[in-house]
């Protein structure tokens, strides 16, 4: 049994990674920082392949898929993915550009090609590592919100057409809320709420993902707070949103 993980090379990839080995998975990781996936095949016991790769070009993610294709892979994990704080009119628009290119772009792109494998042979498990912030637009953290919403609902629509084909292939959406991982760092910013054990949300997500659930949402009290948006005005859930956004500690706003 094999699983294939984007963004392996730490935070909830990394522990991913970490998980399967012990339910005696097979390796593929990649990310674009080797020396990070070399220390996980140190720490396992399973086979380890390592592709070190940038999934911002999109003809890296067309690559990745014909070197593994004939891998027989059974599980994949599209991980991959950075955010960036600050008012529209102020972020880079390069580098919006590439979390663009790698927040949807790969994300489509590997889901798309796996899946039409996966469905060939009636078999296999796509988890698509979305956020609590896909239920919602983001002022200050615009662009991330947006990327996250894409990946959310792709997810959603693909799960309801494996579903009415009654395939055994299946589909799931990883949405927690803020994580410990290194998300603030590459952001440039700080959350004001409390971060979940990135180890935690990659157990608990890998156990709802084997039970077939298309939301998973590892902390509870983002799930009341995705239950009560169904109750909120759009404008209100902006104007929160905005002011949850400000009293994180940056300086790119």
């Amino acid at each position: 049994m094999k699983v294939l993980i984007t963004g392996a090379s730490s935070g909830i990839g990394k522990d991913m990674a970490y998980c399967f080995a012990k339910l005696n998975y097979d390796l593929i990781l990649v990310a674009r920082r080797k020396e990070l996936m070399e220390q996980i095949k140190k720490d396992v016991n399973v086979n380890v392949k390592i592709i070190q790769m940038d999934l911002t070009d999109k003809n890296n993610c067309f690559k990745l898929y014909d070197l593994l294709k004939d891998d027989n892979i059974d599980i994949l994990v599209n991980n991959a993915g950075f955010g960036l704080f600050g008012m529209f009119y102020k972020t880079d628009l390069d580098r919006e550009l590439e979390m663009i290119n790698l927040n949807i772009t790969a994300t489509h792109i590997l889901t798309k090609l796996f899946l039409k494998d996966f469905v060939k042979r009636d078999y296999g498990y796509i988890l698509n590592v979305c956020s609590s912030a896909g239920f919602m637009a983001g002022p200050r953290l615009n662009t991330y919100y947006a990327t996250k919403n894409y990946s959310l609902k792709l997810t959603m629509a693909i799960y309801e057409e494996l579903k009415h084909m009654k395939s055994k292939v299946h589909i799931s959406a990883l949405c927690p809320g803020p994580v410990n991982t290194e998300f603030n760092k590459v952001a440039h910013g700080v959350f004001n709420l409390n971060e979940a054990n990135s180890n935690y949300i990659a157990k608990y997500s890998i156990n709802k993902m084997f039970k077939n659930k298309l939301l998973i949402i590892p902390q509870f009290k983002i799930k009341l707070g995705i239950f009560a948006l169904r109750f909120l005005p759009y404008k209100l859930q902006l104007w929160i949103t905005y002011h949850i956004q400000k009293r994180k500690n940056t300086g790119s706003f």
